[in-house]
């Protein structure tokens, strides 16, 4: 490929709506052109990158006897309907792009596939002696983010993997997990990209575990705790820690203290010389369900920790059996709103009485009560006297008549200790999920009625795993690791081209001559190769060369006419004056040498 045909168009400077320096270089460099806010035109440069990853997914999920398909992008309703998953992805802040056609039917864009491919396995897959099997696609997604950024971070369009697992039993199910685990760091291995696998949270895909995997930048949306030996990763959203211990309130006889206008766990604390370990706070939340119920959720958690809301659904989920729609805290205009205008907020504590709900028309007439751990293991401690400018002091949970059910909702943070080992201290990293591989269980497959002939001949529903891969953001992920001051540093696997040959100078006979010679020979030899024949001045051709990123770099300058060519390496910057048949040699090498440090 010739750079004159090639459609290149650089920037020198990086555009305003570019806050990652990943989406700022792939702008730069001509490799996407937006087109609106969250959708991005792939230019020819990315599309290479995109092509070489996506060879990569397929020889490694191929090499462990997936199959290759290609699934429908809009989805009937009824299937999201039968599922659950429908309101949860289309009402208030969901997903899913959705419309009604001609005959008044409603469809989605797919955001991803579980229910369509369900469906699909139902009809086909009959008997047991048809499992296990895992069927994979890579397409375009669409999903309607709320705030896009970072480019191909967070987009509205954007390409994914997605494999989906069908098993006769659990066993099975858990032994394709382990080997898809095994394919995706070979992938991540051979893209050349540094991966982190966590610990996650299934969120609203579902099932049993799952795990991320992670590229560590500074412009990762996802936060991570690792201990220090590495036996322990997790996202924060699922990360289970030991929390520093907390300073022991005396005993005493449970009393009434005035606390006026000491609403806060600060202005308590600081009035009245208390450490926030020893309060427990008090949270009303409202949670919707699917069916449209509103349920009044009472927390109580130990007054420096912070509530993790994602840990949170999770056990309403498992507690009522009911999907969360939404989960939010309740202001006073919202008690208002139902005719509750005495709850004293700031003053509430885990005692509160059901009674207060009684006047709402909308609302379920009790509270579903939870205690964090970090609270229910607190033998004397402050807390709301559900009196306005009062706290109880040296309140027990006996003495308060109530203990909610005991559960780990409090966020993990740097400095706990880890589980496996309390003088691991965690430390937190910045992380960009690439993969996520799942173990669904038969979530979908009980909801959708699809099921097979086992060996006793009766009926069941499939064991199901679900992984999926961001390609297109993999392919900016890889930017973020690899770039320095003057540009993109492709790791070789994924670049779009190998090496690029710059003409310094295109009026010069011996230089063309050179180049273009190299060029075809290095081509013939299965050499990925561009070559920059434009009629510019040859520090932008450097300049363009190392924002692109491109790993080798030949120059063909003043000394061609000696058929010395300088053999540049993009990522140490390190050069030397060869031959230009030495420098072939040379290049051929180590791009060999690099592709078999790749083989298992």
């Amino acid at each position: 490929m010739r750079v004159s045909r090639l459609m290149l168009v650089t920037l020198r400077d990086a555009p305003a709506e570019a806050e990652v320096i990943s989406h700022q270089l792939l702008l730069r460099g001509g490799y996407i052109k937006r087109v609106t806010s969250g959708i991005y035109a792939y230019m020819p440069l990315l599309l290479k990158v995109i092509k070489k990853i996506t060879s990569i997914v397929q020889e490694e999920l191929n090499a462990k006897g997936c199959l290759e398909m290609l699934l429908p992008q809009l989805h009937p309703a009824e299937i999201w309907k039968q599922s659950g998953r429908w309101d949860g992805y289309t009402a208030g802040e969901g997903i899913m792009f959705h419309l009604i056609d001609r005959q008044e039917r409603e469809l989605g864009l797919g955001p991803t596939h579980e229910e369509v491919i369900t469906k699909i396995a139902g009809d086909i897959l009959q008997s047991y002696k048809q499992l296990p099997i895992n069927l994979y696609q890579i397409q375009t997604k669409f999903r309607d983010e709320i705030r896009p950024r970072f480019g191909l971070m967070r987009s509205r369009e954007f390409i994914m993997k997605d494999a989906y697992s069908f098993h006769a039993n659990e066993k099975s199910l858990k032994h394709t997990y382990l080997e898809m685990n095994d394919a995706y760091e070979r992938i991540f291995k051979r893209c050349g990209v540094e991966t982190v696998a966590v610990d996650a949270d299934s969120g609203a895909i579902g099932g049993a575990e799952s795990r991320e995997f992670m590229v560590t930048a500074d412009a990762g949306e996802d936060l991570i705790l690792l201990s220090p030996d590495k036996k322990y990763a997790a996202n924060q959203e699922k990360a289970s820690s030991h929390p520093s211990r907390a300073n022991i309130l005396e005993k005493g006889k449970p009393k009434l203290i005035k606390t006026k206008g000491q609403s806060t766990i600060k202005d308590l604390c600081l009035e009245q010389n208390f450490l926030p370990d020893q309060v427990v706070k008090v949270i009303i939340l409202l949670a919707t369900f699917d069916n449209n119920i509103h349920q009044p959720i009472l927390i109580s958690i130990r007054g420096d920790q912070e509530l993790n809301e994602v840990k949170l659904i999770n056990v309403i989920t498992k507690h009522l059996h009911r999907n969360v729609i939404n989960l939010s805290t309740v202001s006073i205009k919202e008690f208002n709103k139902e005719g509750i205008n005495n709850i004293p907020i700031g003053y509430i504590g885990p005692d509160l009485k059901d009674s207060y709900l009684d006047k709402s028309t909308k609302w379920e007439h009790s509270f579903i009560r939870f205690v964090d751990h970090t609270a229910a293991n607190l033998k004397s401690f402050v807390c709301g006297a559900n009196i306005v400018d009062h706290h109880t002091i040296f309140a027990t949970w006996s003495s308060l008549g109530v203990l909610p059910k005991v559960v780990d909702i409090r966020k993990a943070i740097p400095g706990d200790s880890s589980l496996h080992d309390k003088t691991q201290k965690l430390i937190a990293k910045r992380g960009i999920e690439i993969g996520h591989i799942f173990q669904l269980g038969r979530k979908y497959s009980s909801s959708l009625n699809a099921s097979f002939t086992n060996e006793s001949g009766k009926q069941e529903p499939f064991w199901m795993g679900c992984y999926g891969i961001g390609v297109s953001r993999l392919a900016q992920a890889s930017v973020e690791q690899n770039h320095d001051k003057d540009g993109i540093i492709w790791p070789l696997s994924i670049a779009p081209f190998e090496v690029i040959i710059v003409i310094a100078n295109v009026k010069d006979d011996s230089q063309c001559k050179l180049a273009n010679e190299m060029y075809f020979k290095l081509r013939d030899q299965g050499v990925d190769v561009l070559i920059d024949d434009r009629a510019e001045r040859a520090g932008v051709k450097f300049k363009d060369a190392d924002l692109i990123g491109i790993p080798w770099k030949v120059i063909a300058g003043r000394d061609s006419s000696s058929r010395k060519v300088e053999l540049v390496n993009r990522t140490t910057k390190t050069s030397k004056s060869l031959d230009a048949a030495e420098a072939i040699k040379k290049l051929i090498s180590e791009i060999s040498t690099y592709k078999k440090s790749l083989l298992p």
